[in-house]
């Protein structure tokens, strides 16, 4: 029997733990049943990198932290608009030095530099947010683009930068091992991931996108009573199973639009921070 003609839809997120959703209802050939042939990419150079993807047509739908999506289009224009929520929890930000550094409180990161993926990553926007909730006067902040988490360790190790933010459990195994040192974590004051994809995509395929939809919403609201889900998360991001299970207490899926009180509340805290200078209409830049 000849294979039905299928949409090939490329997606992209983070490698991470927030995504297993979506990994393995991709790999349950899910999407393919109703039609859809979604390929996953996976962007460990994290959010600022995402959007950039977005902007120049190399990935159709993104998960990616609120935040960015949001300064991106304020200051690049609307290519996109934000589908929906997918993590409606706070994402918790460790804040890591070297683990053979001496500096053991936080509060001794002021003027220091800081490591981040990239600008308008979430490494870069969360640190601006730390820095003024501590009164620092953010302009004379320093920072080190390193990519990765990988470039991460290595600028920390090596003295090129001296602190990095970054979802604390994805970062629990490297201060296991001694490498970073935790001295405090930063939860995100609003709903940590979104759904996105480009405006061509939801002009074209807005039904496909409501199938996406309806699938993953299904897998999400079930997704913590899949058997051994904990044991599943820990092999395949190298996590301690307690750790996982903190985690999966902590996290809440969603399956609801994005409100505008929220995007209003993060739209002026990036202007605040002079990382915007125009703000968007909520509903120019939401899926309705």
């Amino acid at each position: 029997m000849k294979e039905m003609n299928r949409l090939e839809l490329k997606i992209s997120g983070v490698p991470e733990h927030f995504n297993l959703a979506w990994n393995l209802t991709i790999e349950n050939d899910t999407f393919k049943k109703v039609g859809i042939d979604l390929k996953w990419q996976s962007v460990p150079e994290g959010s600022g990198r995402i959007s950039q993807m977005l902007r120049n047509g190399e990935t159709d739908i993104a998960i990616i932290l609120t935040e960015s999506i949001i300064k991106d289009m304020a200051c690049n224009g609307i290519h996109s608009k934000i589908i929906q929520q997918y993590v409606q929890s706070p994402l918790i930000w460790g804040i890591h030095v070297s683990g053979n550094s001496s500096i053991d409180s936080i509060d001794e990161l002021e003027n220091k530099r800081i490591a981040i993926s990239r600008f308008g990553s979430g490494s870069h926007l969360m640190s601006l947010i730390f820095a003024k909730s501590k009164g620092w006067d953010i302009s004379k902040m320093e920072f080190v683009i390193v990519n990765t988490l990988d470039g991460a360790i290595d600028a920390l190790s090596n003295a090129k930068a001296d602190y990095f933010m970054w979802e604390r459990f994805m970062t629990k195994p490297i201060v296991d091992q001694g490498i970073f040192k935790r001295i405090g974590d930063c939860p995100t004051p609003w709903p940590c991931f979104v759904i996105v994809a480009r405006n061509q995509i939801i002009q074209n395929y807005s039904n496909e996108i409501d199938k996406i939809l309806d699938i993953i919403n299904h897998t999400t609201r079930c997704f913590k009573q899949n058997l051994n889900i904990d044991l599943q998360i820990s092999q395949r991001f190298n996590l301690k199973i307690n750790d996982v299970q903190d985690w999966l207490t902590l996290t809440e899926w969603s399956q609801s639009k994005l409100d505008m009180k929220t995007f209003q509340k993060i739209q002026d805290q990036l202007f605040d921070l002079n990382q915007i200078e125009n703000k968007n209409n909520f509903e120019k830049v939401t899926y309705q």
